[in-house]
């Protein structure tokens, strides 16, 4: 397991995971950058995504979808924020309708992703900013503390260049 640590904040409405990588700096970034690699990690296993446009210039998008075992698909996007890499990424995170379009009835969130090079190793934080108590503990309900464990998991074995299982 590659998630070493999960820290949740309900007074500065954030969730922070921290992740140790087997990776440089370069490499680690490469998991966010190429949307290939995405699509192998960004989801839990049994909900594998799609990314069908993806942009990390501020001011892009980058629209995707999860696929569940029984073929419903869950769309989200990103909105590039700030892009330094391959140091930092900052995005706002939202949901998508049925056709992939910014679905305002669901909460929208910040994305803010750091990579910190110690001894050859990546030590990645993932920190969700909400926008409110309510959106945070929805959001948390749904699963996203748990879904976001299963998906970083999956990084190790593409590093290590297997499929993940």
């Amino acid at each position: 397991m590659t998630v070493t640590k999960v820290h949740k904040d309900p007074e500065k409405l954030t969730m922070t995971m921290t992740v140790e990588l087997d990776a440089t700096i370069e490499r680690a970034w490469q998991l966010w950058a190429d949307p290939r690699q995405l699509e192998r990690w960004w989801g839990p296993p049994t909900y594998p995504s799609t990314f069908v446009d993806h942009d990390l210039t501020p001011g892009a998008e980058t629209i995707y979808y999860m696929t569940s075992p029984e073929g419903e698909k869950f769309h989200g996007w990103w909105e590039a924020v700030a892009v330094d890499p391959p140091r930092r990424l900052e995005l706002i995170d939202g949901f998508g309708d049925d056709t992939g379009k910014r679905n305002d009835d669901m909460p929208t969130g910040r994305m803010v992703v750091t990579l910190d090079e110690r001894d050859g190793r990546t030590v990645m934080e993932i920190t969700s900013h909400f926008p409110s108590l309510d959106a945070m503990n929805q959001l948390l309900e749904m699963g996203q503390e748990e879904g976001m464990v299963q998906a970083l998991g999956q990084i190790e074995a593409i590093l290590a260049g297997s499929a993940p299982s």
